[in-house]
């Protein structure tokens, strides 16, 4: 049977707990750069009274996947201050990944990650990592720029606040790039940069923008720690319609699916089934720092292989404990540490 480990905590520490060379793959989805506040901090000094917020407002409708800090009902994520609260002068204290103040220091956070994943990598291990972009809308008042989304609203708030802090470098409406310039920078520090995979979504969220394409795709790239590297190509060969099979191509068509129980995005069980079949044998480990609502645990254990994930709020925890036992029933064998 199966294991399936939830470290629950900040992602780097945890890692520090695991032995060196004890994981096959690391498949994971890390949080979008400054999109939603996942409700993990807490503020030190300054008023106990204050929003510590811009001026930014929910709307009635607006669904943005954070836990609203202090009873703000009124607060999203990019409005709350991510550093120093300006009004009162309080100091925020939090751990998660996400609400940098710049996309550098954002890709400076997660090759520092990712350092410690090569570490507990195998060395013919590889990493299966999605990545979504963004645009910089920066806005000295903070205003919101209103944006139509899918049914489920689990991607992207209804109602986008315009950043309030200025980024050297980006202009209003830019492509952030955040994906090229994390792959760059893990390539940089060591990494072999293999592939860049397209997920094709042929239902993506609609957007209510008339100067540019409606985004339909993401991307996954996979990275080796070494030159050669474990990579099961028969696993993952495709179907063609003369029935014979052929080498996965690098666009892969899956739709996105909601997950009721979270606010959050959730990839699909098979975006990711590719992933774990070419990168972990059966009976092999699979590792997942930004463990979420369970969905890499969930479908490890369906393919016979182990999985340990690492997730920093207690609420995703037990939101992933429930999802996993209704999925898995008799035979979960889940330990939280």
């Amino acid at each position: 049977m199966s294991s399936i480990k939830i470290l629950q905590g900040n992602c780097l520490d945890r890692l520090r707990d695991l032995p060196e060379k004890s994981v096959n793959t690391c498949v994971t989805s890390p949080p979008y750069w400054g999109l939603r506040d996942y409700g993990t901090g807490e503020w030190v000094g300054g008023d106990p009274n204050c929003s510590h917020s811009g001026k930014s407002k929910i709307g009635k409708n607006c669904i943005t996947g954070h836990k609203v800090m202090y009873g703000q009902d009124n607060v999203v994520g990019n409005s709350i201050y991510k550093s120093e609260c300006p009004k009162c002068g309080a100091t925020r204290k939090d751990e998660q990944l996400g609400l940098e103040e710049t996309p550098e220091q954002f890709t400076e956070n997660l090759v520092k990650l990712f350092r410690e994943v090569r570490r507990v990598l195998r060395d013919d291990g590889t990493v299966w990592l999605n990545l979504g972009d963004s645009y910089y809308n920066y806005r000295a008042d903070g205003k919101q720029v209103k944006q139509t989304v899918a049914n489920t609203r689990q991607d992207f708030p209804e109602s986008s606040p315009h950043r309030s802090n200025k980024v050297k470098g980006l202009k209003q409406k830019d492509l952030i790039g955040i994906p090229w310039r994390v792959a760059f920078a893990l390539q940089a520090d060591g990494w072999y940069l293999r592939q860049d995979i397209i997920w094709h979504k042929p239902n993506p969220m609609p957007e209510s923008v008339q100067d540019r394409c409606t985004k339909s795709h993401e991307y996954i790239f996979l990275l080796s720690k070494s030159p050669k590297y474990y990579y099961d190509n028969e696993a993952i060969k495709e179907e063609t319609q003369d029935g014979e099979k052929r080498n996965k191509r690098s666009v892969w068509t899956v739709t996105t699916k909601p997950y009721s129980e979270a606010h959050f995005a959730t990839y699909p069980h098979d975006l990711i089934i590719p992933c774990i079949l070419a990168g972990c044998p059966e009976g092999g480990t699979v590792l997942d720092p930004f463990g979420g609502s369970g969905t890499t645990a969930q479908v490890s254990n369906n393919l016979n292989r182990n999985a340990i994930l690492c997730e920093l709020n207690p609420e995703y925890v037990e939101i992933a404990k429930v999802r996993l036992q209704e999925s898995l029933g008799m035979f979960l064998d889940l330990e939280i540490l």
